[in-house]
């Protein structure tokens, strides 16, 4: 009996996008390609520097969803929809002159899952019928899809909730446990799931919680939001509380501290038409940073504090004029 193929898959880490993109090619991977696989997965983070590690690539076939290009000849698989997707001219070239036909690129997706999903049942023949409801919800999360601000705060739904659990678990190395579970099960049955469970009660209090606290840091001036939370041991927050909170606005800016970056943040309120006037993207990369036309981040490095506290306070003013 032949050895199984190895799979190294790296994807954006507390993210369900990346998470459900994951769980898709996952799935594509062992029904279309091959059957025979052992995959080890591989959460990444924006970092100030460069995010591939050497010898990070170890697979028979090296996978990257919803993250940064890397031009290593040992990356046989990649699936991004990040205007940012680039980290250098160079690899964006080396992507354009790829011939492999394994390599996909398209900024117009909402999601990565559903450019995973369109791709692969258009050129592989993979059926993703059964992955009908991932596909969906990715999309609505990662292109914040939502009807109201109230309702993408409420964290009502099954998907909602397994993704407050895959951004704000304090479990390091959760969602790679569970990306094999999310290519199988609905939704519903996710979050019953004892690694699961165990954390949403209590991440659905501290996101209620926190409602108040972003209301006590917030600063809302010409149509822009700004609060600082780098002085909090808070990985993140929802993002549409801004905009429940001030529905007039247009942007909100943050900044956050972590072990591993000091963060801005970048947004744009999906339900103010006005507020697609900007390109966050491209002014993130004036920073070094990237990401989507109306939602983008700038990682730095831990002791940068200051940096990205200055930083944000410019992005801030220019949203602002």
């Amino acid at each position: 009996m032949a050895d199984p193929v190895k799979v190294r898959l790296c994807f954006h880490d507390r993210c369900f996008d990346g998470a459900a993109s994951s769980a898709v090619f996952y799935r594509f991977f062992r029904e279309r390609i091959q059957p025979l696989s052992e995959f080890n997965f591989t959460g990444m983070t924006h970092r100030a520097r460069q995010p591939f590690e050497e010898g990070l690539f170890d697979g028979d076939e090296n996978a990257i969803v919803d993250f940064k290009y890397s031009s290593s000849p040992r990356v046989t698989w990649w699936f991004d929809h990040h205007q940012s997707a680039f980290l250098t001219a160079a690899d964006a070239e080396n992507f354009r002159q790829d011939r492999s036909g394994h390599k996909f690129y398209n900024p117009g997706y909402k999601s990565c899952t559903k450019l995973l999903a369109d791709v692969t049942s258009a050129q592989f023949g993979f059926d993703v019928k059964p992955l009908a409801e991932l596909i969906h919800w990715g999309d609505i999360i990662d292109g914040a899809q939502y009807p109201t601000p109230e309702s993408a705060v409420a964290l009502a739904e099954p998907a909602t909730q397994l993704a407050l659990v895959i951004e704000s678990a304090p479990e390091d190395g959760l969602v790679p446990k569970i990306i094999p579970a999310m290519s199988e099960l609905p939704l519903a049955e996710m979050i019953k799931l004892p690694i699961v469970a165990r954390h949403l009660e209590p991440l659905l209090d501290r996101h209620y919680r926190s409602i108040e606290l972003l209301e006590q840091r917030m600063e809302v001036r010409g149509g822009v939001i700004f609060f600082d939370l780098s002085d909090l041991d808070i990985e993140g927050y929802n993002k549409f509380i801004p905009y429940m909170l001030y529905p007039q606005a247009r942007y909100s800016v943050s900044v956050l501290a972590t072990p591993i970056r000091a963060k801005v943040s970048i947004g744009s309120n999906p339900w103010n038409p006005d507020a697609a006037e900007d390109n966050l993207a491209s002014l993130a990369e004036q920073y070094g940073g990237g990401g989507h036309p109306r939602v983008a981040a700038i990682s730095l490095e831990p002791h940068d504090i200051e940096r990205a506290r200055q930083v944000a306070k410019e992005i801030a003013e220019k949203l602002r004029d």
